[in-house]
């Protein structure tokens, strides 16, 4: 019923958006001052310890991992991602719910247990909810300039004018699956 809802007042964003895009650019560009946090409170050494790689590795993984994290939360909170007075909090509860999913829960699976205590800690979750902040901030700014000109969308058949009345249309199978 709620899924029916946001779809009837436009809640998902249209292909010629790039939602994903935005967000994983938006990802990678959060990345620089949440490293910044992680490298002041000293967890990124700690990380890379506890998973056996060297910085430079830790950061290179870390830094595709928030690439799709960005992509995740644009595509989650959909239309809601380019709330530009709102954004902010969906991204601050973005990064904390990735803290408590990843720091917490997968990083103790990946590494037999061990977890980053103390400081580099506080320095995990902190990075976490600047990265989530800045991500918030940056998606509605980051993907205005990627949506398509009306121009170049209507020469697209997935949706241009003809998206709809086409027999096999993409809008056309999307709405005959709500029903």
């Amino acid at each position: 019923m709620i899924h029916g809802f946001l779809d009837a007042h436009g809640y998902d964003p249209g292909p010629s958006q790039r939602p994903l895009l935005a967000g994983a650019i938006s990802g990678i560009l959060a990345t620089v001052p949440a490293i910044g946090v992680l490298v002041a409170f000293g967890s990124l050494r700690v990380e890379s310890d506890i998973l056996g790689m060297s910085r430079w590795e830790t950061l290179a993984i870390g830094s595709v991992a928030m690439a799709l994290a960005g992509a995740a939360y644009a595509r989650f909170f959909g239309r809601a991602a380019n709330a530009v007075r709102g954004s902010w909090l969906f991204g601050t509860s973005f990064g904390f719910a990735l803290w408590a999913a990843g720091a917490v829960l997968v990083l103790p699976i990946l590494s037999g247990g061990r977890a980053p205590a103390g400081a580099a800690a506080v320095g995990v979750v902190l990075s976490l909810i600047v990265w989530g902040v800045t991500t918030g901030i940056l998606v509605p700014f980051v993907h205005r300039p990627l949506h398509e000109n009306l121009e170049s969308a209507s020469k697209n058949a997935a949706v241009g004018p003809n998206a709809a009345a086409a027999k096999n249309a993409p809008i056309r199978k999307q709405r005959e699956s709500t029903r």
